[in-house]
């Protein structure tokens, strides 16, 4: 569910549209996408935007029940933005994209780090 305004307007939409339990991802720019989901790509170069800025944007828009992320996840820099506030679940990356199948949406970044890739599963306001 939506909570605060992002300006990039496909994925405005897509918070809007969100119901509780519905997911999105944000990945790096290797991350396939799975045929029926959504990508909105908003990679400009390799690095921009990162992984980091774009979950951080995300995460002051979106009320967030939960996080899912790969276990193979070993970039220090990348745990420290995932390890917060917000409840996380880690499962095999193998897993990981099987799960993708069912989001609204993938945002594609410019990130080239390893497993920068998050499921957001999203909660109610109330």
């Amino acid at each position: 569910m939506y909570k605060k305004v992002t300006l990039n307007s496909e994925i405005s939409k897509v918070l809007s549209d969100l119901g509780h339990g519905d997911s999105i991802v944000i990945g790096d720019c290797g991350l396939p996408v799975p045929a029926g989901v959504k990508k909105i790509d908003i990679s400009l170069k390799q690095g921009v935007p990162s992984f980091k800025d774009t979950y951080e944007v995300i995460k002051e828009s979106m009320h967030i029940e939960r996080q899912i992320y790969a276990e193979e996840v070993k970039e220090k820099a990348l745990l420290h933005t995932l390890e917060n506030d917000i409840p996380a679940e880690k499962v095999t990356h193998e897993e990981f994209k099987e799960l993708t199948k069912g989001a609204k949406a993938v945002i594609r970044t410019g990130e080239t780090t390893p497993y920068a890739n998050v499921i957001l599963v999203s909660n109610v306001f109330f």
